[in-house]
C-alpha cells in the first residue's frame, strides 16, 4: 500500500487529505477500463471522471481559481492506479487552463462541459518546426473583417483526434516572436481542420498532427488579449508543469510499491530478496527520491496557491527533479523484478513505457534546466 503520510505535511488542509483519500477508494473501485483501444479508452475515463465529480477540479468555475495541490494529488493519486486515467484528467485541465484563466463568459460554456466529462479537450502548442521554442511558431491567424483566418499546422497534440475543442495558439503579428501570439478557441468540427496523421507511441495515448486549412473564426474565438498568447501559454504551464511531477510522483510511488513487494516475496539463495544488502540499498535510493520529489512539488503547489504570481522556478525543479527521479525508482523497479521486469502484463513494464515521455513534454528537462539557471543568475 502507497505511503499515505505526506499527507500530513503542512502543505496541505483537510479538504486535501479528504480530496486524496475519497480519489484512491474511487480508483480502487472503478479504475478497471480496457486499455486495448486506446481512444475508446480515454472517452470513457473522462465520462467516468465527469460523473464521478473529479473533473471539477480540473478547471476553474466563475470566480474561483485553480487549486494546484488538488490537482497534483489527484494527478498523483490517478498515475499511481492507471497512467491512461491521468492523460485523461490531465488534458481537461491543460486543454482548457486558457479558458479557465482568461476565458470569456461565452467561452466558459466550453468548460462547464470539459468539468461535466462532456466534451473533451486539447492543447494545441507545439509545432513541427519549433517544439520548445513557442517563440517561433509559425502558425497564423490573419485578420480579415470581423474574425481571423487561421493557417499551420500542430504535432504531437494530446487528444487529437478525439477532442471536441482545441486551444490552438497562432501568430498575429502585433509584435516579432513570442509577443506576436494570440489563443483561439476552435471547436473540432470547424471546416478546415485536418488530422494529418494519428501519432503512435511507446505507452499509448491518442496523438495528432493537425493541419488548419484556411479555418474561418469569429473574433470571440480568441482567448484573452491580442498579442498576448505567449504570455497565456505560459500561465497556464505555470500552473500544470508541478502536476506534471505529480504525475511522475505518482509512478513513482507504484513503482516503489511493486518493488517492496517483490523483494519481500522473491526468494534468492536461499533467503529473502530484501535481506541482501545491495538490494535495501537500492530500495533506501528510490525511497528518498520519492519524497525529495514529493517535497518538490507540493512546495510548487503550495506556493502557487498561496497567491504567488509566477512559480516558474519552483515548478521547473519539481518537474525536472520528480520526472528524472521517477525514471531512476522505475528503472531500478524494473532490474529488481529480473526478467518479469520487461513482460507485458507486469506493473513495472508499463511504468517504464509510460515515465519517458513525462521527461519531454510541457518543457523537456534541458529547457527546465534553463530556468532555473536563468532564475539563479537573476537571483
Amino acid at each position: 500500500m502507497a505511503d499515505r503520510s505526506f499527507l500530513n505535511w503542512p502543505f496541505f488542509e483537510d479538504r486535501h487529505r479528504e480530496l486524496a483519500e475519497g480519489l484512491d477508494a474511487w480508483c480502487a473501485d472503478h479504475l478497471h477500463v480496457d486499455h486495448s483501444d486506446t481512444d475508446a479508452a480515454c472517452r470513457s475515463l473522462v465520462a467516468m471522471l465527469g460523473q464521478g465529480g473529479w473533473l471539477t477540479h480540473s478547471g476553474a468555475g466563475e470566480g474561483e481559481s485553480l487549486d494546484v495541490r488538488s490537482l497534483c494529488l489527484i494527478r498523483e493519486t490517478l498515475a499511481r492506479h492507471d497512467g491512461l486515467a491521468d492523460f485523461a484528467f490531465a488534458m481537461q485541465g491543460l486543454g482548457m487552463g486558457a479558458v479557465s484563466l482568461f476565458g470569456t463568459p461565452e467561452q466558459r460554456g466550453w468548460l462547464d462541459k470539459t468539468r461535466a466529462g462532456r466534451a473533451i479537450s486539447a492543447f494545441a502548442l507545439t509545432e513541427p518546426g519549433s517544439g520548445s521554442d513557442v517563440a517561433r511558431t509559425a502558425t497564423t491567424a490573419v485578420r480579415d473583417g470581423d474574425g481571423f483566418v487561421l493557417n499551420g499546422e500542430k504535432t504531437y497534440i494530446s487528444n487529437g483526434g478525439i477532442a471536441d475543442l482545441y486551444v490552438v495558439f497562432a501568430r498575429t503579428g502585433e509584435a516579432p516572436g513570442a509577443k506576436g501570439l494570440s489563443a483561439f478557441l476552435l471547436p473540432a468540427d470547424t471546416p478546415g481542420l485536418e488530422i494529418v496523421e494519428r501519432i503512435e507511441v511507446i505507452a499509448p495515448h491518442p496523438l495528432a498532427h493537425l493541419r488548419f486549412n484556411d479555418i474561418r473564426l469569429p473574433a470571440s474565438a480568441m482567448i484573452g488579449q491580442p498579442g498576448r498568447g505567449f504570455q497565456v501559454a505560459m500561465s497556464v504551464l505555470d500552473v500544470f508543469r508541478s502536476t506534471v511531477g505529480a504525475a511522475a510522483l505518482g509512478f513513482a510511488r507504484r513503482a516503489l510499491d511493486e518493488a517492496l513487494a517483490r523483494v519481500k516475496e522473491r526468494q534468492l539463495f536461499g533467503a529473502p530478496l530484501h535481506e541482501l544488502q545491495m538490494v535495501q540499498g537500492h530500495i533506501a535510493d528510490m525511497a528518498l527520491d520519492v519524497d525529495a520529489s514529493a517535497l518538490l512539488v507540493y512546495r510548487a503547489a503550495w506556493t502557487k496557491d498561496m497567491g504567488a504570481p509566477r512559480v516558474s522556478r519552483e515548478a521547473a525543479m519539481a518537474k525536472l527533479n520528480a520526472t528524472e527521479a521517477a525514471q531512476r525508482v522505475i528503472d531500478t523497479a524494473l532490474q529488481l523484478h529480473g526478467g518479469d521486469g520487461v513482460r507485458k502484463g507486469f506493473v513495472v513494464e508499463s511504468l517504464y513505457r509510460e515515465i519517458r515521455a513525462l521527461r519531454i513534454y510541457e518543457g523537456a528537462t534541458d529547457v527546465q534546466k534553463v530556468v532555473i539557471a536563468r532564475a539563479a543568475l537573476d537571483a
